[in-house]
C-alpha cells in the first residue's frame, strides 16, 4: 500500500531514493495486472488530490503543501525531512495558489464567487482573496487591502513579491473605491490600480495609477521593487505603447485583435519581453529597458514552457516544443539541473512545481503509467529525490491503466494525434470506448494520469482524448487551423480518431459514448446532436450550448470592447455560420441520451447553457438528465460535487452503454 506520510502528522515517504534509481534507457515499459482487477471505488478517482499544491521556500529549507491529512485538508509546513511547523485546516476553501515570503510566511491566495447584480458587465465574477499566513510563532496574520475602506478586499493581479531592505512586499493590482454623496464608499469602476503591500504590516502604497478609460494596464516589477515597463492598450482599436521604468514611451505598435502583452523580463533584467499572436503565430519580441530596437525574441522556436526567477522576474530559460523538449538556459547549471530531473523520470510527465534560484532544489511532480500522483523533493547537487507525498493513495500502480498516444490522420489528411488510456488487466481489443475531448479549446493532453480519464478506465472502457486542431502542443499552424472549426473539422477530427482506433481493432466503434468539461462539454452534445449514429450517449459538462450566446457573453463581461469582439471573430469565424454548428438549434436532432452537468457557481459558461439546452430537450421529447451542481463553479475546485459529478456521469455511461 502506498502512503501518504509525515512523520506526527500521517507520514512523509520513506527514504531518500538516489535520483539515478529512477532513471530509465529506452522505452518505458508497462507492467499490467494478468487479469481484471476488482474496480476502487468511484471517490477514489472524484475527490481532490491529497496533494493539491506545494512550493518551496528560497533557501530550499522549507516546504508548504497543501494537502488532506487524516480527512483534514490543510497547510501544511515541513521543515527538512519530518519536522512539521505548521498545521492549518482550510475545509472546502477555493485555494488557487501558495508562495512563499521569505522563509516565515505564507501567501495563500484563494477564490470566491460573488452576484453582482444589473449595473455590471457580467451577472457573477471570481474574486480572488490574498492572505499572509506566518508559519512560525509570534507573527500576525494578515489579508491584503483588508484595512483599506476605499480598496475592494480582493487582488485584480498578482506582480510579485519582492525582498527590499530586509523587508518583502508584495505587488498586486485592487480596485478603487471612490466616495459617493452620503460619504460611503461605492464602486467606480473595475480598472485596477497598482499597489504595493508590505506584507509584514499590511500597510498599503499606491504605485501606479489605473488605465484611461477604454484601456489596459499591465506592469513588470523589477528586482529592486521599482516598475520596469507598463503595458498599456486601447482595447477598441489595438493601438499599444510601451514604457520603462522611466515612464518613457520606448515602444508603440498596433495589434487590432489585443494579442500582445507583456511575458516577462529578460536574462539580466535590462530587457522587456513581449508575447504577440499575429495570423502567422505567436512570436516573441524584445527590446532593452532604456530603449532601442524591438526585435524579435528566438525567431523560430516552438515554446512549450518558460521558467522565470520568483526572486527577481528574470527569464532563466525555457523548454521547446516538440518530442525531444529541448530544454535551453543561458546558464549551464540550470539547464544541467533540469535535464537531470527529465532523465530521472523518464517516461513520466514530470513537472518541476517550485525551485531555488538556482536550480540545486527543486518540488517535482510526477505523473502517467503506474504513477498516479507522486510529489518529490530534489535535492539536484547530491542526485537525490525525496518522495514527499502521493495525490491518490489507494490508486496502486496496478491499478493505473496504461497510458499511450495514439497517432492517426484526419478525414482531411491532417496528421493527428491523441491520448489512449486502456483498462488495466484488459486487453486492447474491442473494448467500449469514451471519447474524452479536452477543454479550451486551445489545449493539449498529454501522457499523464487523468483522474476522469483512469475513471472510466477501471470501469472497462478505453478512453481516447483527441488532440484535436486548435490543440496547443504542436505548431501556431495547427492552433491556427482550429479557428472557424467549432463542430466541423474540429468535431470530425475526434470522429476521425474513434473510427482510426475501431480500424486497428482496439474500440467496437457501435459501443462508444462521448464525454467532456466546458469546450469538451460543447464536443460532447454536438456528438450526437450535429453528428449522427456515432455515439451511444453523450454527457456534457458546463457545456457551451450555443455560440451566439458565448459570445454574446464573453463581449459584454469585456465592456463591449471592439478587439474583444474582432478577436472571437476571428477564432469563431463567420456570425452567419455559428447557428448551424449550436448544439442548442438541434435538440429535436439528437439522437442519443445527453446528460447535462453544470455548477450553479460557473463564472466562465454561464449555467444558462445548460438549462436553455435541457429546456429544448425536454420540448422535443429527448432522453437527458440534468443535474445542478450547488455552489460549484466552472473548475469542479470542491471534492464532494466532483465526486457526485463523476459518479453520475459514470453511471450515465456504464447505463447506456455497458462495459460488458
Amino acid at each position: 500500500m502506498r502512503f501518504f506520510s509525515f512523520a506526527a502528522i500521517a507520514a512523509l515517504a520513506c527514504a531518500t531514493v538516489p535520483i539515478a534509481a529512477f532513471a530509465q534507457d529506452g522505452e518505458p515499459t508497462q507492467t499490467v495486472a494478468k487479469a481484471p482487477l476488482e474496480p476502487l471505488p468511484l471517490s477514489e478517482y472524484g475527490e481532490l488530490p491529497k496533494v493539491e499544491d506545494a512550493t518551496l521556500s528560497a533557501s530550499g529549507k522549507r516546504v508548504a503543501l497543501l494537502a488532506t491529512v487524516n480527512d483534514t485538508r490543510s497547510l501544511v509546513v515541513i521543515e527538512g525531512k519530518d519536522t512539521v511547523l505548521a498545521n492549518m485546516p482550510v475545509g472546502d476553501m477555493k485555494i488557487r495558489y501558495i508562495e512563499w515570503i521569505g522563509e516565515d510566511r505564507l501567501l495563500l491566495v484563494s477564490s470566491q464567487t460573488e452576484d453582482l447584480g444589473r449595473n455590471f458587465t457580467t451577472d457573477k465574477a471570481e474574486f480572488y482573496i490574498a492572505r499572509v499566513l506566518p508559519v512560525v510563532p509570534g507573527l500576525e496574520a494578515g489579508m491584503v487591502f483588508a484595512e483599506r475602506r476605499n480598496i475592494v478586499d480582493a487582488i485584480l493581479g498578482d506582480y510579485g513579491i519582492r525582498e527590499i531592505g530586509g523587508r518583502h512586499y508584495g505587488f498586486f493590482g485592487g480596485m478603487q473605491l471612490k466616495k459617493d454623496g452620503r460619504m460611503e464608499y461605492v464602486f467606480d469602476h473595475g480598472r485596477p490600480y497598482l499597489y504595493r503591500v508590505d506584507l509584514q504590516d499590511m500597510s498599503v502604497k499606491r504605485f501606479a495609477n489605473a488605465a484611461r478609460p477604454g484601456h489596459d494596464n499591465d506592469w513588470l516589477i523589477d528586482a529592486n521593487g521599482e516598475i520596469a515597463a507598463t503595458f498599456d492598450i486601447n482595447d477598441n482599436n489595438g493601438d499599444w505603447k510601451l514604457r520603462n521604468g522611466e515612464n518613457e514611451i520606448i515602444a508603440r505598435g498596433n495589434n487590432p485583435l489585443s494579442r500582445i502583452g507583456l511575458l516577462g523580463l529578460g536574462y539580466d533584467g535590462k530587457t522587456i519581453l513581449l508575447s504577440e499572436r499575429t495570423a502567422e503565430g505567436i512570436r516573441w519580441l524584445e527590446i532593452p529597458t532604456a530603449g532601442g530596437e524591438l526585435k524579435e525574441f528566438l525567431p523560430d522556436k516552438g515554446i512549450e514552457r518558460v521558467f522565470f526567477d520568483k526572486q527577481t522576474g528574470h527569464l532563466m530559460g525555457y523548454r521547446e516544443r516538440g518530442d525531444d523538449e529541448r530544454i535551453v538556459f543561458p546558464d549551464e547549471n540550470r539547464g544541467s539541473a533540469l535535464r537531470k530531473v527529465r532523465r530521472a523520470f523518464k517516461g513520466l510527465d514530470t513537472r518541476p512545481m517550485a525551485w531555488t534560484s538556482d536550480l540545486s532544489q527543486m518540488i517535482v511532480r510526477t505523473a502517467g503509467n503506474r504513477d498516479s500522483g507522486t510529489w518529490y523533493t530534489v535535492d539536484v547537487k547530491n542526485l537525490r529525490a525525496h518522495p514527499l507525498a502521493y495525490e491518490r493513495t489507494r490508486i496502486e500502480p496496478q491499478y493505473v491503466g496504461p497510458i499511450s498516444t495514439f497517432e492517426y490522420e484526419a478525414s482531411d489528411g491532417l496528421k493527428m494525434s491523441g491520448v489512449l488510456t486502456l483498462p488495466p488487466g484488459r486487453k486492447a481489443k474491442n473494448l467500449p470506448v469514451v471519447v474524452l475531448p479536452h477543454g479550451g479549446p486551445h489545449a493539449r493532453d498529454k501522457e499523464t494520469f487523468d483522474w476522469w480519464a483512469q475513471a472510466y478506465a477501471s470501469r472497462g472502457y478505453a478512453v481516447f482524448q483527441p488532440n484535436f486542431r486548435g490543440s496547443t502542443g504542436r505548431s501556431d499552424e495547427f492552433v491556427i487551423a482550429g479557428y472557424g472549426e467549432w463542430g466541423r473539422k474540429m468535431q470530425t477530427d475526434k470522429s476521425d480518431g474513434l473510427a482510426a482506433l475501431a480500424e486497428k481493432g482496439i474500440v467496437d466503434p457501435k459501443r462508444a459514448c462521448i464525454v467532456g468539461a466546458s469546450y469538451g462539454g460543447y464536443a460532447a452534445l454536438a456528438g450526437v446532436t450535429l453528428q449522427q449514429g456515432i455515439y451511444r450517449c453523450a454527457v456534457a459538462v458546463a457545456p457551451v450550448s450555443d455560440i451566439n450566446d458565448m459570445y454574446q457573453e464573453d463581449y459584454r463581461a469585456s465592456g463591449r470592447e471592439r478587439t474583444t469582439k474582432a478577436s472571437l471573430l476571428d477564432q469563431l469565424g463567420p456570425r452567419s455560420g455559428w447557428d448551424a454548428v449550436s448544439p442548442l438549434r438541434f435538440a429535436e436532432q439528437a439522437d442519443a441520451p445527453i446528460m447535462l452537468i453544470h455548477g450553479r457557481d460557473d463564472v466562465v459558461v454561464p449555467y444558462s447553457h445548460s438549462s436553455k439546452m435541457a429546456d429544448k430537450l425536454k420540448d422535443a421529447k429527448k432522453p437527458y438528465e440534468m443535474i445542478s451542481l450547488k455552489g460549484e463553479d466552472h473548475w469542479l475546485s470542491r471534492s464532494e460535487t466532483r465526486r457526485r459529478m463523476l459518479e453520475a456521469a459514470v453511471g450515465f455511461v456504464e447505463k447506456h452503454n455497458p462495459p460488458d
